[in-house]
């Protein structure tokens, strides 16, 4: 009897869904529904920093919680109907698509395993470093970054000085890097999602990148050779035994996953579906269930020897999965207010980021993107500074492609200037101090990126924004 009467009640709740929904106006809307948005952010920000135990045991529950604190009030104030709408969308629009992508590239990546013994000299280390910067818009900053830090690590075993290494690493592979295609950086899938080409970020941000990768693998070679030659000993250089890779099956499986994405961009067969007032098409549907196949074919052919060299675990990606859907759900406020323009409360902020003729300033989307980026996650951040911008893909890449080029350029290169501006910046440093290397704490951190990240993205804006 009583799940009789949760279905009935669930069947009523859904009859009115788009129509609740697409009442919700972003002008009436208070700027306190940003709080549990905020909440989630700075606990993302602060509680690993200052209860690190706590943090790693409960994240989930914290996430939960935020989530709650929005969906709840939301739903007294505008009706259950209204609420879970918005928790659809927000799922469906955003959050599965997002999670299925990062969670098959993870484990093709995670399924590849460099064996073989390098002996880490400047122009190896340099090299190798290249190759992970040129992989990451191929196999995402996450799956590039898992892939070759330990081949690094261990090809630098005999080294004393190799922090710098793991800096520039984060740098360029977790972040700079993956800076060309939707597969590379959440934010510029999130874009995707919303209607940016493909290839887009690759024509609109080709230059910046490779004018910021080339100079920083310049200063990472010089700052390498200088500690080489203080080593007073070195194994014969560059490779001991030859390389051999395992898993190889996860390469094909890989060109699956960019197939797949670039199907989804370029299939439109018109086919909607409404979902409880969530419009999903069916090159979405198509792409996220060949995903989990690709998922599944991967864990059941790589070799298991493969993902053991990786020290491969599900750790990582469980914990982007949970913040993520409490970050989703709660940034549907923000969003629905941006939208609103300077009707809405957040009217203030477009004043920051425009003219007195209400031209974009490209510069300072470049500048607020990139610095929110830097200490919240450049995903939600990319996302926030979209929809200020009108939100209208079609109308950023053409009319506002140089607005959106400095958005999508602040949220990927600024995601390096600390640990917590993206997800895979903490993975390698964990990774760095499981073997035993005295990483920077928080500041530390930043102390680098001041003296050799900051100082260049100043010149990357002056020259191209």
């Amino acid at each position: 009897m009583n799940a009789r009467r949760l279905l009935a009640a669930l069947a009523l709740a859904t009859l009115p869904l788009t129509a609740q929904a697409a009442a919700l106006d972003g002008a009436t809307l208070s700027p306190l529904w940003a709080l549990p948005f905020a909440g989630i952010l700075l606990s993302i920000a602060i509680v690993p920093l200052v209860a690190p135990h706590a943090w790693h045991s409960h994240f989930g529950k914290i996430s939960a919680a935020w989530a709650v604190a929005f969906l709840i009030p939301f739903a007294v104030s505008f009706g259950a109907p209204t609420a879970f709408a918005i928790f659809v969308h927000a799922m469906l629009e955003d959050y599965v698509p997002f999670i299925v992508l990062l969670t098959a590239l993870f484990t093709v990546a995670g399924g590849i395993c460099v064996h073989g013994d390098l002996h880490g000299s400047p122009r190896l280390n340099t090299g190798l470093i290249a190759l992970g910067t040129a992989l990451a818009s191929l196999m995402g900053t996450t799956g590039a970054a898992m892939l070759l830090i330990r081949p690094l690590l261990r090809a630098n075993e005999h080294r004393k000085h190799v922090v710098h290494m793991v800096v520039f690493f984060i740098f360029l592979v977790a972040n700079v890097g993956g800076s060309l295609s939707p597969l590379g950086d959440p934010p510029l899938f999130l874009g995707f999602l919303n209607g940016v080409g493909f290839f887009w970020t690759t024509v609109h941000l080709f230059w910046p990148m490779l004018f910021i990768c080339a100079v920083l693998l310049i200063v990472f070679y010089v700052i390498d050779r200088y500690y080489f030659a203080k080593e007073a000993s070195h194994p014969r250089a560059d490779v001991a035994t030859p390389l051999s890779i395992e898993g190889k099956v996860n390469f094909i499986l890989l060109a699956v996953v960019v197939a797949l994405v670039l199907m989804s961009g370029l299939w439109k067969p018109g086919i909607v579906f409404d979902i409880v007032g969530t419009r999903v098409v069916l090159q979405d549907l198509v792409r996220d269930g060949a995903l989990i196949a690709v998922t599944i074919l991967s864990l059941v052919l790589t070799p298991k020897t493969a993902r053991v060299g990786n020290a491969f675990t599900w750790a990582p990606i469980e914990e982007v999965a949970k913040l993520f859907a409490a970050i989703f759900i709660t940034i549907a406020p923000v969003i629905t207010i941006l939208r609103a323009g300077e009707t809405g409360a957040f009217g203030s902020i477009i004043h920051l980021v425009t003219d007195s003729g209400g031209k974009p300033i490209d510069i300072a989307y470049f500048w607020a993107t990139g610095l929110l980026s830097s200490f919240l996650d450049n995903a939600p951040t990319y996302l926030v500074f979209f929809n200020l911008a009108g939100g209208d893909a079609q109308a950023l890449m053409t009319t506002g492609a140089s607005s959106l080029a400095a958005i999508s350029a602040g949220a990927v290169f600024m995601g390096a200037v600390s640990y917590i501006g993206n997800a895979p910046n903490f993975m390698v440093k964990a990774i760095a101090e499981s073997r035993g290397i005295a990483m920077p704490g928080f500041f530390g951190y930043l102390g680098w990126s001041a003296v050799f990240l900051l100082p260049l993205l100043a010149v990357t804006g002056w020259l191209f924004f």
